[in-house]
């Protein structure tokens, strides 16, 4: 079995749509101030950049997901600089589940649940509604998000049959 890997971005036409939408409003707002001199060509262009940059940044974030002999790798850009590897030995169980980003995790992205204390609960997603549902032997339950479900199942099923571990 080879590794599998996958990279996800926020790509979704509705995400675009909503951006491109929320960015006309406030430059049509700059230009008419513009117009009637009530900011200068200056603040104009300060103040529309700083309103592309901002709605641009959402492209920065990306999921990438790792399945290999060592464990799941995840790292969710721009918020790890590394990866993180949750091994097979410290895995208490590991399946794909099914999940509502909004009603479960309050929408997409990283998520970290902050009623769990003791044992962190966290959810890395970009679309979807499939995921890997990892629960460690330590208590933490992480959640990633996938959209490629039947690859994902296939490198669970084969390295955690070929590691010989409790998962």
């Amino acid at each position: 079995m080879r590794v599998f890997k996958e990279e996800q971005r926020f790509t979704q036409l509705w995400i675009i749509v909503v951006l491109v939408m929320s960015t006309i409003v406030p430059l049509a707002l700059f230009a008419r101030a513009y117009a009637n001199n009530q900011m200068s060509l200056q603040d104009v262009i300060i103040a529309s950049t700083l309103i592309l940059a901002s709605c641009f940044f959402i492209f920065v974030f990306k999921l990438t997901t790792k399945i290999d002999k060592a464990g799941i790798h995840y790292k969710f850009s721009p918020v790890h600089f590394s990866f993180k590897l949750i091994k097979w030995n410290d895995m208490e169980e590991v399946y794909t589940r099914k999940y509502d980003a909004i009603s479960e995790f309050g929408g997409w992205g990283f998520k970290v649940n902050p009623f769990r204390k003791k044992n962190k609960s966290i959810a890395l997603n970009i679309a979807g509604d499939d995921g890997i549902q990892i629960l460690t032997k330590e208590g933490k339950q992480i959640l990633i998000g996938t959209q490629q479900l039947t690859k994902v199942n296939q490198s669970i099923k084969y390295y955690t049959k070929n590691n010989e571990t409790d998962v």
